[in-house]
């Protein structure tokens, strides 16, 4: 006897959403169904691909297909397809998302933040651009390992890839030690350059790392292109948080959403006795979050494999992913990733947590 589509969606329409207490068919999960024999085949279509309840819906599915009579097998397969937000840029085909990294103080390690982010991102399964937005510090080259784009088609930069991931950064257009001496137009002109003549394709985010500050590079990106969100990174030490906040209120003026915050340096452990040392105080990124009413992202702790990879282009990510650095830096992507949208069906809004 042949198995029935009816019997197999009247099983799968009793699988609910662990938190949204609602069924996966009904909720738009269920894609490509079909049976072959005695064995069934299930695509569920999930809206991230960071969804973390994503394992509890894939059993319960096969549970219930298993659940049918004349059934032997049961294979379900999940993907995702990320949408695109209300902010998705215009005149840049395929790009869903773009999120803009910054920092009010240099030196907080926003570089290191937004390579790792974006390789972790790649990791759950997006596809991810990277554009050194930092004109006068363009380091993702060095950070990624990679030296040149990959060719100029029609006038327009086929930017490089490395990692899975597509990157684009004046350091690929300029001498390795020329400094760039440009003012504000020219500055506009380049971040134009950047996002409306480089062929980015399909991608689900395109992470920005701005330098420092709230100057002329920031104004240009807010004029040029819808930013679907921005994240700010700082250390815990009251001198950056306060370069932190003043970001965060030109960027409200602006009306660009604040995604969080994330705490870089919260901490060193010595490698010789294990004790934990608080270099630049502790807390101040979760303080600020809270006084501000954002999300607290996530700690990074200082740690020489995150200095190490990226002076030697290989990032943390990418070279130890599973180490307790890279399995926070994928949290934090993980947390930006369903707050980013915020429709995750499975996962509901973010809550502020604690990383560990």
């Amino acid at each position: 006897m042949a198995i029935q589509h009816r019997s197999l969606i009247e099983a799968l329409s009793k699988v609910e959403d662990p938190e949204l207490h609602r069924d996966i068919v009904s909720l738009g999960f269920v894609k490509d169904l079909r049976a072959d024999g005695d064995a069934v085949f299930l695509t569920l279509e999930l809206t991230t691909p960071a969804c973390p309840l994503k394992g509890v819906i894939k059993h319960r599915a096969e549970e219930a297909l298993l659940g049918v009579e004349g059934v032997r097998k049961a294979e379900v397969r999940l993907t995702s397809a990320v949408q695109s937000s209300p902010n998705a840029p215009a005149g840049m085909p395929g790009v869903k998302n773009i999120i803009a990294v910054a920092s009010g103080k240099g030196g907080v390690g926003k570089t290191t933040v937004s390579v790792n982010l974006a390789l972790a991102l790649s990791r759950l399964g997006a596809s991810v651009g990277l554009m050194d937005g930092d004109i006068y510090g363009p380091n993702i080259p060095t950070m990624l390992g990679v030296s040149r784009i990959e060719a100029v088609e029609n006038e327009r930069i086929v930017p490089a890839r490395k990692y899975g991931i597509q990157i684009m950064s004046m350091g690929f257009l300029i001498p390795r030690h020329e400094a760039v001496i440009w003012r504000g137009p020219m500055l506009h002109e380049a971040v134009r350059k950047f996002l409306k003549d480089v062929i980015w394709g399909n991608l689900d985010y395109l992470l920005i790392d701005l330098p420092p500050g709230t100057g002329d590079v920031q104004l240009s990106l807010s004029q040029t292109v819808p930013v679907g969100g921005a994240l700010f990174v700082t250390t815990p030490q009251e001198v950056s948080l306060q370069d932190v906040r003043r970001g965060i209120s030109m960027f409200r003026k602006t009306e660009v959403p604040i995604l969080g915050i994330v705490e870089n340096m919260s901490y060193f452990i010595c490698g010789h006795c294990g004790q934990s040392a608080e270099i630049f105080g502790r807390g101040g990124g979760k303080r600020t979050a809270d006084e501000l009413g954002l999300p607290f992202l996530g700690e990074i702790p200082l740690d020489p494999i995150v200095r190490e990879g990226g002076d030697l282009g290989e990032p943390v990510v990418s070279a130890n992913p599973d180490s307790e650095i890279a399995r926070r830096f994928l949290h934090i992507a993980g947390r930006i990733d369903r707050e980013f949208r915020g429709n995750c069906r499975g996962c509901g809004r973010m809550q502020t947590e604690k990383i560990l």
